[in-house]
């Protein structure tokens, strides 16, 4: 990427920027489920099963994080760290799309023991990070790899086919951006973020990429991948480094409410002339007429 483009790109990701990286936009995101807490443990389990989640259209994202909020009760932690029977069943009818209760209760009882041997998912995330390593990826293929292999121990074996969504693990190839989303929201700490974990450099995270995210940066000219795997969110990431080295997700929340606010779908509307990405569109031909 020259430098005269980088320049460009970094101008007009600034626009987006400015534009929707405020905390007014955070109603639109299922990272308002974490600031719906106070207390730091409390939002780092509920910003977790929020990311876990956020699949599926947003009106139901939303509708399915209220009913399992109401469920859990006033502290996500005390009902996560004292997981039990009781609360398995509290859960019982829960369901988001193809993830069950039953998927909720087992991912939940894994972090149950996350929380009695580590304290936190931080301390426990961390115990696996390395600050030599390029990337946050070590670190959380080591987080799916133990989890996994708790579950697996005392079931035959095998993960779930619900909780191998939850936890998409990167060893599979998988461009886990839901894992990433949750990983964003911990580590950045500006006027969306919270930044609850420290020690953790923000320039190792990767982009959360999905259907969505992956048409805006081909928009933009970052990759030219088909599908949306684990080598395409390297591939847009390193494309965002060369613009932001300190920190290539910083763009992640404002260009998917581009998506999310402005119901872009890539199809040209009127509202489209508004956009800060309109000439970009226009010079790339990505919409579909």
């Amino acid at each position: 990427m020259g430098s005269r483009r980088t320049d460009s790109l970094r101008e007009l990701l600034e626009r987006v920027y400015r534009r929707y990286n405020r905390s007014a936009c955070i109603g639109s995101d299922p990272l308002q489920y974490a600031y719906r807490f106070s207390d730091a443990r409390d939002m780092e389990i509920a910003a977790f099963l929020a990311a876990a989640l956020a699949y599926g259209r947003v009106q139901q994202i939303h509708r399915s994080l209220d009913r399992l909020f109401s469920l859990i009760g006033p502290s996500p932690y005390e009902f996560t760290a004292g997981f039990s029977a009781s609360s398995r069943r509290k859960l019982a009818g829960f369901k988001h799309r193809f993830t069950t209760g039953r998927d909720i209760a087992d991912l939940l009882e894994l972090l149950s023991g996350v929380l009695s041997r580590h304290g936190s998912l931080r301390s426990f995330f961390t115990s696996g990070y390395d600050a030599q390593d390029e990337t946050v990826l070590p670190a959380l293929t080591r987080f799916c790899d133990v989890l996994g292999t708790e579950y697996a121990d005392t079931h035959g074996g095998r993960l779930s086919r619900g909780l191998m969504y939850l936890l998409a693990n990167p060893r599979r190839g998988s461009a886990s951006k839901r894992l990433h989303l949750f990983l964003r929201w911990m580590v950045r700490d500006d006027d969306v973020d919270p930044g609850l974990w420290t020690g953790i450099d923000k320039a190792k995270l990767i982009v959360p990429v999905d259907v969505h995210m992956g048409r805006l940066c081909q928009i933009l000219g970052l990759h030219e991948s088909r599908t949306i795997s684990l080598a395409t969110a390297v591939k847009i990431t390193a494309a965002f480094a060369k613009i932001e080295p300190a920190d290539p997700v910083k763009y992640d929340f404002a260009l998917s409410r581009i998506g999310i606010v402005e119901n872009c779908n890539g199809r040209y509307r009127a509202e489209c002339e508004a956009c800060e990405l309109f000439g970009v569109c226009v010079q790339k031909e990505h919409w579909t007429k």
